[in-house]
């Protein structure tokens, strides 16, 4: 394969400069969590090759739109074609090249910041690795031109700002596609029982009623809600209801055991216990404390 680091056209790039990354990007409270070092986009970029033995200092996402390439990171080889998104971590010694007959098409950024490793971890959770496929999104695509085009304008910390506001969106529907699909409702066992929950937030419901909406057995519904949420489907349920209750705090003037019954709770103290618990601290300080 003949390699060559620039013999293509339409290639666009900005590489921001390193001074000033260290002086406004990282000791900037509100662009330290996760900022934009390096942005482009190459069309059919034939003979593009890349290896860093090393790795690089930041994060890397390329993300193919058309034509194929491959990516070794770590030694392990992966082929990239239309719809692929891949995720080279820092420090991790990688290359990648266009493939010679069919020249990928890619849009690429370099981003780092405070919480960049955890991003980076969650999206590698998320896709089960550091590939996925996305499939084609004007949206998606549009917080990328979003974040370039800002770029282009200058470094003032308003565009800085601005770009990477929208970077971090580009990343989250990278990273969590289906996200975007609110018009497809998903029908997971997760979303069922959540969508389940919601319509009956005026009643006590038990763990076999959950399950059953999810069509699992209480065992497999308990321990996969919990792995998809972070709360077992009782103490999520029970968030809900508190969810709700803060609306009828503040939005309406019913007494606290109204609003309990609302709510399916007969027993008014139950519910403020209840209500303490996930809120720190009882429902009438809250409606005190939220005129």
């Amino acid at each position: 394969m003949k390699k060559k680091r620039e013999a293509f056209q339409g290639q666009r790039a900005i590489v921001l400069p390193r001074q000033l990354l260290s002086t406004q990007c990282s000791l900037n409270p509100a662009l330290a969590p996760l900022y934009i070092t390096d942005i482009g986009f190459y069309d059919k970029a034939k003979f593009h090759y890349k290896k860093r033995a090393q790795g690089a200092d930041q994060h890397i996402l390329i993300y193919c739109k058309d034509g194929a390439g491959q990516i070794t990171l770590d030694g392990h080889s992966h082929l990239m074609k239309a719809g692929n998104c891949f995720l080279l971590p820092r420090n991790i010694p990688h290359e990648y090249h266009a493939d010679n007959k069919d020249p990928w098409t890619i849009y690429w950024a370099h981003f780092t910041g405070a919480s960049s490793d955890s991003l980076l971890d969650a999206a590698v959770k998320e896709w089960q690795g550091h590939k996925t496929f996305l499939r084609w999104s004007d949206q998606r695509i549009e917080l990328f031109d979003k974040s370039f085009r800002q770029l282009e304008k200058g470094y003032r910390t308003e565009n800085l700002l601005y770009a990477n506001m929208h970077f971090w969106s580009f990343l989250a529907h990278c990273i969590y596609p289906e996200a975007e699909l609110a018009v497809a409702p998903s029908h997971s066992a997760t979303d069922l029982a959540i969508a389940f929950m919601r319509k009956n937030l005026h009643k006590m419901l038990t763990l076999q009623q959950m399950a059953n909406a999810a069509n699992l057995s209480q065992s497999h519904f308990s321990a996969l809600f919990k792995a998809n949420t972070g709360f077992s489907p009782i103490e999520y349920f029970n968030q809900l209801k508190v969810q709700d209750a803060c609306q009828y705090l503040l939005f309406t003037t019913l007494r606290i055991k109204e609003i309990a019954a609302r709510l399916g709770m007969d027993d008014p103290y139950y519910f403020s216990r209840l209500f303490t618990k996930v809120m720190g601290m009882s429902p009438n300080q809250y409606r005190e404390r939220n005129p």
